[in-house]
């Protein structure tokens, strides 16, 4: 396989992020490309982790000179792939891993068709809702904008190669390594 690719996908507040940790323990072979957003760091974050953080201006920037493999506006907030980092993966024979949105992933599906896309669902609306308040430590002002844009997301989920629910973690993890083992020992 030309480009080793596995996208996580699922609404905001569904464990992309927690799965994606895990994963890049379990495998040496993956690497994780760190997207570039404008949306403001969290409590615990810093730069690099989970994302590059830069100004609207200067993402704006980069979009015009062909940065980003892909980009979208999420929640008032632009994200972005970058390039050369898939590129630089790909040159040392790992395997990229990355958490996206819906948007985000459509573009890498239509540009990779062999990827391993993976969506992550929550068991109910209400579980994501306490998620992303547990998360947040409290209710975010655009909480219902982001309910309203999961449940849209997850009317999408068949149309990638797998989905799993986050009911529990462990359970959860147990099936994406599976997906990811059979994924790797297919290269």
């Amino acid at each position: 396989m030309k480009h080793p690719l596995i996208v996580l996908i699922g609404p905001s507040g569904v464990g992309k992020s927690s799965f994606l940790e895990r994963a890049l323990v379990d495998f040496s072979q993956l690497r994780d490309a760190i997207t570039y957003t404008t949306r403001a760091m969290r409590q615990g974050e810093s730069e690099g982790q989970p994302y590059h953080f830069v100004t609207r201006p200067k993402f704006e920037e980069l979009i015009k000179q062909g940065f980003f493999i892909e980009f979208a506006e999420v929640h008032g907030n632009l994200y972005g792939t970058p390039v050369h980092q898939l590129e630089d993966a790909w040159k040392s024979n790992q395997v990229v891993v990355m958490d996206v949105d819906v948007q985000g992933a459509r573009t890498f599906q239509a540009k990779y068709p062999e990827a391993l896309t993976i969506f992550i669902l929550p068991p109910t609306i209400d579980a994501l809702r306490q998620r992303i308040i547990k998360r947040e430590g409290k209710i975010p002002k655009d909480m219902e904008l982001r309910l309203k844009n999961a449940e849209g997301e997850m009317a999408q989920a068949h149309l990638f190669s797998h989905q799993v629910v986050n009911d529990d973690f462990t359970a959860a993890y147990g099936q994406i390594k599976k997906l990811i083992e059979d994924f790797i020992g297919n290269r």
